[in-house]
């Protein structure tokens, strides 16, 4: 046994990597290793032999492994430390500047929207984009046969077979939202509903998904000139312009009566857009009176309160004054992009420090 001790430990001493360590473990306490050789020739002793031997192979085997065990955490240090020389790093050196991040487009039009008419006293109000067939279409005197009810142009849930309840739709406008408000707020109120809007369309002007904004305003004497003055306020403010020269023509939305479509004066020198002035006209949101019935699914008297809606498309207006081409770009994830048309993370947009900077 002095020779098996002193013949190993020395080999352990002298091995040079984990692999020729491993070899040696393998060869004195291995399943066929000489140690465990030894161990089962105790079975053909004497009571009186084994228990002479029985202890010092236990003490032997237990001394390999300690030492194996030991050279194992040496050569694991040895080789951390021949990185470490291999990998060094100089902290005094300056660092790599990071490049900050940039907000999208469609957060900081929608963060300009919202500061504009919080000024005019109005609160954001948020609802599902997942609605049920009432809220989207019937609480807004939408009626059956209407086309923006068919499945072309909506995006309807799956119902279970023998399931009779009208289905869910990826609400197809911010509109809902003034439902639920009026009828968990009542009147007089002044909300706007900015958020993701779906419809089955996809071209250089429309995407499967984009985003709104809609304001509804109700009191007693609300009437359509509140309702342009408001736009005007929002217009100067949002394209930054003194002066604007609004023109509302006759349209029809089942949810207002009388409907208007809202066109801005502007002109198109040189390819860019400049509002307020030039002999061309811009149509750029849809508004009017907000429509009886509609009062009444929110809850409302319509004999008692009265008021006006308006609707426009934040990518839309976006891409207006920031001359952003394509709609589909919105949403590419492309970071080159996104760092040309991005905004300051830490520029906050407001009415007195500036909404784009």
């Amino acid at each position: 046994m002095n020779d098996l001790r002193d013949k190993y430990l020395t080999a352990i001493a002298n091995a040079g990597d984990e692999s020729a360590l491993e070899d040696l473990r393998l060869q004195a306490v291995g399943k066929k290793g000489e140690i465990s050789l030894k161990m089962r020739e105790l079975g053909k002793m004497t009571p009186e032999e084994r228990q002479v031997a029985g202890p010092a192979l236990n003490a032997l085997k237990d001394e390999i492994n300690s030492a194996l065990a030991a050279k194992k955490e040496a050569l694991g240090d040895a080789a951390l430390d021949e990185r470490l020389r291999g990998e060094w790093l100089d902290v005094t050196l300056p660092g790599r500047p990071r490049r900050q991040g940039t907000i999208h487009p469609v957060s900081q039009v929608t963060e300009e929207v919202t500061a504009i008419f919080a000024d005019m006293g109005f609160a954001v109000a948020e609802g599902p984009q997942i609605e049920s067939d009432w809220y989207n279409f019937d609480a807004l005197n939408i009626p059956g046969h209407h086309p923006a009810r068919a499945e072309m142009d909506t995006f309807y849930t799956h119902r279970a077979d023998g399931d009779d309840r009208p289905p869910h739709v990826l609400r197809t406008h911010t509109s809902p939202v003034q439902i639920r408000t009026m009828q968990a707020e009542g009147a007089p109120i002044r909300v706007i509903a900015p958020g993701r809007v779906y419809r089955a369309d996809y071209d250089q002007t429309h995407t499967p998904m984009f985003h709104q904004v809609e304001g509804l305003a109700i009191d007693r004497d609300i009437s359509m000139a509140n309702l342009k003055w408001v736009l005007e306020e929002f217009v100067k403010a949002f394209f930054e312009v003194d002066d604007v020269e609004l023109r509302f023509r006759a349209s029809h939305f089942p949810f207002t009566e009388p409907s208007a479509e809202v066109d801005i004066r502007c002109s198109w020198e040189g390819g860019t857009l400049k509002v307020g002035e030039g002999d061309d006209w811009l149509e750029i949101l849809g508004s009017g009176m907000v429509h009886p019935k509609v009062l009444e699914a929110g809850n409302i008297d319509p004999n008692e309160w009265q008021g006006f809606a308006f609707g426009m498309g934040i990518d839309r207006i976006a891409m207006l004054k920031y001359g952003i081409p394509d709609l589909r770009a919105f949403f590419d994830s492309d970071l080159r992009w996104l760092r040309h048309y991005g905004f300051a993370s830490l520029d906050v947009p407001t009415l007195h420090g500036g909404l784009s900077r």
